[in-house]
């Protein structure tokens, strides 16, 4: 018997532990993969987005249908919260030109170290390989290199990531035992999703690099920012944020020239000289990159579009696909416990004492520190409510 129990070892799961130390009950963190934290140290890989130095109110906006479930929990931990909490960890940050906030060393392990010497030192102990199997009467069922394992806890949290990079740890295996308690779910989803695309040969030599100052459209989403063309299709932080309305089946758009409106386009179009061919216009009068030049020609002709005369359409470039990744290959995922299965402390309203935390539940967020800030804000809410429900039962 222990009085808490937390499973999973991701960002969430390593906060609600850090909140219930901190309250003074003592706990065990039960990990399935070898180590800990390994999204959260992939995703670190490339820079650590840990939040966007925007105010609250600008911040809960990428939150979507989520916006009022997740805002008194982003409220209490918000970007400037968890600057503050990264600098107690020892680390240094620093702001880039759009606001997203990164440690100076730019990886997670200096962060991730400094916090489990933290949680160490706070008594919290962490066993890895523990993969949870669900309950056996009111005890957590383990398997573990010694073999099963029972556990019976006062209070439990569950952060057990989404259905996305099962490498990793979020394998969303989870999602079928808690509906076998009648918990209400949702359907998982791909979020922050490349796209797949079926290039032409003309497309290889393209393959790596990036379309830049492009904005993309989707349903009522639109984004500025970059994508990746790569062998399999797109993908990059400026088509994430379009996941949803792609989901929906919303036809995708590029605006390969966002800085110039149709009548200033048309005025070039029209001073063209009469030898220049189109793609040396594209070129020289519009100093498009052969890679956004190689996809308007690469679309127009999926399109059928009329060329050369139909330079509005490089405002409104349709791109054909063929819908998005597999999930797993997704960087998180929609779906899982939906907000209606939970309390305002987010515990289970069907199983008193579980509660939960992290991409297991229902919202979506894009990437740029909005998805980290979320699971981190959660995981320090589910763990504050646990040690509150704990505390009201000594």
């Amino acid at each position: 018997m222990v009085q808490a129990v937390v499973i999973g070892a991701g960002p969430a799961g390593l906060m609600a532990a850090e909140q219930l130390a901190e309250a003074g009950h003592s706990l065990l963190v039960a990990e399935a993969k070898p180590s800990v934290a390994r999204k959260f140290l992939m995703a670190g890989k490339s820079g650590l987005n840990l939040t966007k130095d925007e105010p609250p109110e600008t911040l809960m906006r990428s939150y979507n249908n989520a916006v009022d479930w997740l805002c008194p929990m982003i409220t209490a931990f918000d970007a400037q919260a968890v600057q503050h909490w990264a600098r107690g960890l020892g680390q240094t940050l620093f702001t880039g030109s759009t606001g997203r906030v990164f440690p100076e060393a730019m990886k997670a392990s200096p962060l991730l170290r400094a916090w489990l010497a933290r949680l160490d030192a706070a008594g919290v102990e962490i066993r890895t390989r523990w993969r949870w199997k669900g309950w056996e009467a009111d005890a957590l069922v383990f398997d573990t290199p010694d073999g099963p394992q029972n556990l019976t806890a006062a209070v439990t949290v569950l952060a057990l990531g989404g259905a996305s990079w099962a490498r990793l740890g979020s394998d969303g295996h989870w999602a079928q035992i808690l509906s076998d308690r009648s918990v209400d779910l949702a359907p998982f989803e791909p979020a922050n999703s490349a796209l797949s695309v079926d290039w032409g040969p003309h497309m290889q030599p393209h393959f790596g690099s990036a379309l830049k100052s492009v904005r993309w459209m989707a349903g009522d989403l639109e984004s500025r920012g970059e994508a990746a063309i790569s062998a399999t299709g797109l993908e990059g932080g400026g088509l994430y944020t379009l996941t949803p309305a792609l989901r929906k089946g919303h036809p995708l758009y590029v605006d390969l020239v966002p800085d110039l409106d149709q009548q200033s386009l048309r005025a070039r179009w029209s001073s063209k000289k009469s030898k220049t061919t189109f793609s040396q216009w594209l070129r020289k009068s519009l100093n498009l990159s052969p890679q956004k030049i190689a996809v308007f020609h690469e679309m127009a002709k999926r399109s059928h579009l009329p060329l050369p005369g139909n330079v509005a359409v490089l405002k409104k470039l349709p791109i054909l696909h063929a819908g998005l990744r597999p999930m797993d290959e997704a960087i998180s995922t929609a779906g899982g416990v939906k907000r209606s299965a939970l309390d305002d402390g987010l515990m289970l309203r069907s199983m008193p004492g579980v509660f939960c935390a992290g991409e297991m539940m229902d919202w979506e967020a894009p990437t740029g520190g909005y998805l980290l800030t979320a699971c981190l804000a959660t995981g320090r809410w589910a763990g504050r409510a646990a040690a509150d429900w704990l505390d009201q039962r000594r």
